[in-house]
Formats: C-alpha cells, sequence, structure tokens
C-alpha cells in the first residue's frame, strides 16, 4: 500500500523520472532520422555511424531531424586517423554554417568533453590537463552529454570532464548534430547513440 501511494504521488507531482523518454537515435542500418549537411562522408558500415573527409576536405554536419532541449545523450566513438569531430546540441545549420554548442571530440591533448561556442564565444570551458588521460584513442569511448535547463555536463567514460552554468543555452533549442572538421584525413566511427529527454 505504501509503495502505491508513493507512486501516485510521483505521478501526482509529475515527476520527471517517470516520465523521461528515452530513444535511439541511430538504428544500425541506414541515416533515418538524419539529415547531411555539406559534402563530406557519413555511411554505415558493420552497424556503426562513420564520418570521414571527403575531397573538399571542408566541415561537415549530420544532424537530427528533431530538436531536443533537456536531455541526457550518450553516444559511443572510436576515432580513426584524425579524430577530430564534436557533438553539437541546441544547434541549427545553413548550409555548414552551425550555431549552438559543441562538446569536443578530438586528438589527445585538444579537449575532449569540452564546450565550444559556434560562430559566439568560442571554448567556454575545457577540461583540466589532467583529465586528458581519460580518452582512449583508436578505441571505443563512451561520454555523455547531460542538458538541463542552464547546466551542462559532460562525461567521458565514467568520468566527468567538465560542469558548465550558463544561461544562453538554457534559453536555446534545436537539432543534435555530429561534425567533421575541416582540413582532410578525418575518419570516426560511431556506435549506441541514445538520448533521454528530461522535460
Amino acid at each position: 500500500m505504501k509503495k502505491l501511494f508513493l507512486l501516485a504521488a510521483a505521478v501526482f507531482m509529475g515527476s520527471p523520472f517517470l516520465f523521461a523518454q528515452k530513444q535511439s537515435l541511430f538504428n544500425g542500418k541506414n541515416l533515418e532520422g538524419w539529415k547531411v549537411y555539406g559534402t563530406e562522408k557519413w555511411y554505415v558500415e558493420d552497424g556503426n555511424l562513420v564520418c570521414e573527409s571527403g575531397p573538399d576536405k571542408e566541415y561537415g554536419y549530420l544532424a537530427t531531424n528533431q530538436s531536443f532541449k533537456n536531455f541526457e545523450l550518450s553516444v559511443q566513438f572510436k576515432q580513426e586517423a584524425n579524430g577530430n569531430s564534436g557533438v553539437f546540441f541546441h544547434s541549427s545549420i545553413e548550409g555548414t554554417k552551425i550555431t549552438g554548442w559543441q562538446a569536443e571530440v578530438a586528438p589527445k591533448g585538444s579537449h575532449t568533453g569540452g564546450i565550444y561556442e559556434s560562430y559566439g564565444r568560442g571554448w567556454l570551458i575545457q577540461p583540466s590537463a589532467d583529465k586528458e588521460q581519460y580518452l582512449k584513442e583508436g578505441q571505443w569511448n563512451t561520454m555523455k552529454v547531460i542538458v538541463k535547463g542552464n547546466s551542462v555536463t559532460t562525461i567521458l567514460n565514467g568520468h566527468e570532464m567538465i560542469q558548465l552554468t550558463d544561461e544562453k543555452i538554457g534559453g536555446a533549442n534545436g537539432q543534435i548534430a555530429l561534425q567533421i572538421h575541416s582540413g582532410g584525413g578525418i575518419k570516426v566511427r560511431w556506435k549506441n547513440l541514445s538520448i533521454t529527454t528530461l522535460d
């Protein structure tokens, strides 16, 4: 009876834990639910989502058709060749010009897990140098990006990388997007992309 009462109370108060919805963003077969921006390569191979530089060696993006405001995003990535990429949130894209915030994915020493604002303030926060050890180059990594109101947290392989409070982020909304950095020679594999809404 006590358990039933607590459950009913939680429903009545609109508990976010009961109404959080987890969904997979990648079906392991094709790019359904995503849109390609730019001329760089996005394809599925062996159940992985692969981003790879094309002949133009420019920026490229793969963005969700849906927008997300408050969420916990979980992705796994493996860097092959130059692994300079990133996970954007609250973003919008025209051509290959993106606005929003990027949780960095890059080679060791280049601030994976930090938050960068494109066409805005630039780096908002970078992980401390001692946290670079948590990136496993050439192996699968798991990164979580948690956005709730003004708060952003990134976690790499179980280690918190940054915590950020920013009102501009809290007032925004938009797509999730993966990036290929310009310059060529970049290849990153992704899998197990899922998101849990926290509204």
